[in-house]
């Protein structure tokens, strides 16, 4: 029997991949474990949502496909995790499959980045969210009305990378 992902994804340090990579190899050999990493979201261990998030982005890299099966619930479900990790990796994922998404799932995402952009006070959260959305409102001027204000705001964030950041994307 082989090991669970939860057990492969636990100890270590926590800014290391630990076995993160192991687990996506065995993903991309097996799709059918995708939902046991799925499930891996609702451990107690942060370390381990965290290393789910790195492992999802990865899967999704190679096959958006496969993760259009858990959208909705990445949509409701792990969009109320209130970790920053989880938060960066809902927009990157939603990137990743944007053209696969429906109208609803496409509303979602841009409900979800909003709300992040608008409320997160995470530096990783606020960038990450900040070029995604500038990507999607290339084609959608309401989106660029809506965000201006977020962006003036937080082009005077004390983070430097966050100001940096906001301050280029007020400029495209």
């Amino acid at each position: 029997m082989s090991e669970n992902f939860e057990a492969m994804l636990t100890g270590g340090h926590p800014n290391s991949l630990g076995r993160t990579v192991e687990v996506v190899d065995l993903i991309l050999a097996d799709r059918g474990r995708l939902k046991e990493l799925y499930q891996c979201y609702f451990s107690k261990d942060e370390v381990v949502r965290l290393r789910v998030s790195s492992a999802f982005k990865r899967v999704t890299t190679a096959y958006p496909n496969w993760t259009m099966d858990y959208m909705d619930g990445i949509q409701s479900e792990i969009a109320a995790i209130d970790q920053a990790s989880t938060q960066w990796t809902l927009a990157i994922l939603f990137d990743l499959t944007r053209q696969l998404l429906s109208d609803l799932q496409t509303l979602r995402a841009l409900e979800i980045m909003r709300n992040n952009l608008a409320n997160h006070d995470d530096w990783i959260v606020l960038n990450t969210t900040m070029k995604v959305l500038d990507q999607w409102s290339k084609d959608d001027p309401e989106l660029v009305d809506w965000m201006q204000p977020h962006l003036q705001r937080l082009a005077k964030d004390p983070r430097k990378s966050v100001a940096k950041q906001a301050q280029k994307r007020l400029k495209t």
